[in-house]
């Protein structure tokens, strides 16, 4: 009994490309889940790079116990926030907006970048920094020309961790934005399958190709600063 499936395609096509382009607005979903990505990673990553160093260099009071209160607030399960965040988020006008998703997401992501980043100012010698002071580097001057370049791997790595996140991420989207063309990319691939009765895997399939291609460039393109940047992110400081 034939069932008329094949493991190779009968004919060569491009329609389903054509048509998640055409036909849904998938260039949208693409723009807005780029744009919560640079934007999210751009606040998270800038207030992690000072934070982490000031908590890998200054012994201040309450140092210890603020790190491990960040480490309790990044294993929260994000679910058990869903309602208190939906509530704040309608009171403030944000439902339904880029804004109130990258207030959300630059604030969790913060903390992991804090903890990842931390790790690898540990592993900078601080003599280092010590023969920039003499040389008459001032804080600043040492920050950004000293220290930062050299804490380069780990902060394209935790950047790009970030990025990717956002890229993915589908519970908030899904939540928080209410209408088709506000969607994420994860939003999008979600509206696509839930129907049963407008659903096409073509489409589906090629639009979860298209939404995979960016991270894979932006990966084989820091691959050199994988290894580096997360391993010496986990040594505890």
């Amino acid at each position: 009994m034939s069932s008329g499936l094949s493991l190779f395609p009968k004919e060569f096509t491009l329609d389903n490309y054509k048509n998640i382009l055409t036909q849904k607005p998938f260039l949208r979903w693409f723009y807005n889940s780029a744009v919560l990505s640079f934007f999210t990673m751009v606040i998270a990553i800038g207030f992690a790079m000072v934070s982490s160093y000031a908590f890998s260099r200054y012994r201040f009071k309450g140092r210890n116990g603020i790190l491990k209160l960040l480490l309790l607030l990044n294993a929260f399960p994000q679910i058990l926030s869903m309602f208190a965040l939906f509530r704040l988020l309608k009171q403030m006008n944000m439902l339904d907006t880029k804004l109130g998703l990258v207030i959300i997401y630059a604030g969790s992501m913060c903390i992991f970048s804090i903890w990842n980043m931390k790790g690898y100012f540990d592993t900078i010698p601080i003599e280092i920094e010590e023969a920039s002071k003499i040389d008459g580097a001032s804080d600043f001057q040492l920050l950004w020309k000293v220290v930062m370049p050299l804490a380069r791997p780990a902060i394209i790595v935790t950047s790009v961790m970030v990025l990717i996140f956002v890229w993915n991420e589908y519970l908030f989207s899904t939540t928080f934005l209410l209408n088709e063309n506000s969607y994420t990319l994860a939003g999008g691939l979600y509206q696509l399958q839930s129907n049963d009765y407008t659903r096409s895997w073509g489409m589906f399939s090629a639009a979860a190709i298209l939404v995979s291609v960016p991270v894979l460039i932006i990966f084989f393109c820091i691959q050199k600063y994988m290894v580096s940047g997360l391993t010496a992110g986990g040594v505890k400081g």
